[in-house]
């Protein structure tokens, strides 16, 4: 059995709600500590991680739309939130003694550095944790797509999803006691069987760059690292 780790630099998703715990809004603090630990387990494996983080726990572009509100303002507005969550993610990694630095898409310099691909390259290659905050700095696209575009763009082996679930089932796990979870799939399968393993955009661009995704649950101890060591954890969707 491996425990070394089977990649070498990833992107990690994780979403606003995850940071929430119990909580009906904002950030938990333990949830947020525990988080931290799951990820500095896997940089002193040496693996080099990138993050892309949601705003969902704060704001939701969606959800300001559907209430009235133009959809583009609402996004820049989840955007913002997404930033808000990066700080105090990298923060909680200076408090754990992980190296850290966060980018955002969209130009806030005062708070936090500009996406540049090459300097947030160069970071990975010194052990540093990039977390990348603002989605793709547009609207009308997801963090789930900020993910592929950033994971494609640092040259990542694996995309991972931090979900509340443990990987991709065929049907809601939730409402079918039946369902059954995938250990590997296929990008086509995933397509013929409608399965939602991430937005239609994110998928298509990491099908189309040959970038597996991996979708796990992140509350699970140690479940991060296994995936990593290229153990059996979540659901691997694979070309």
């Amino acid at each position: 059995m491996p425990h070394s780790a089977a990649y070498k630099r990833i992107l990690l998703k994780l979403s606003g709600e995850a940071l929430m715990g119990d909580t009906p809004y904002g950030i938990d603090q333990t949830v947020l500590s525990r988080i931290v630990g799951e990820i500095a387990e896997v940089t002193r494996l040496g693996v080099e991680v990138g993050v892309v983080i949601g705003g969902g726990n704060i704001f939701r572009g969606m959800a300001g739309a559907a209430s009235g509100m133009d959809r583009a303002t609402a996004d820049y507005m989840g955007m913002l939130a997404t930033v808000m969550n990066a700080m105090a993610l990298s923060d909680a990694m200076r408090g754990a003694g992980v190296n850290s630095r966060v980018q955002s898409a969209l130009n806030i310099e005062q708070v936090v550095e500009p996406y540049i691909r090459g300097k947030a390259i160069r970071y990975l290659e010194e052990g540093k944790v990039v977390v990348f905050g603002a989605g793709t700095g547009n609207p009308f696209f997801t963090t789930d797509t900020a993910a592929a575009l950033r994971g494609s763009e640092i040259g990542a082996e694996l995309v991972i999803k931090a979900t509340k679930v443990d990987g991709v089932y065929t049907a809601d796990p939730k409402k079918d006691p039946d369902a059954q979870r995938f250990s590997r799939i296929s990008f086509d399968e995933a397509i013929y069987r409608n399965l939602k393993v991430m937005d239609d955009t994110a998928f298509a661009l990491c099908r189309d760059q040959r970038l597996p995704i991996n979708v796990f649950n992140i509350f699970k101890t140690g479940a991060l690292k296994r995936v990593v060591q290229g153990l059996e954890e979540g659901t691997l969707v694979h070309c």
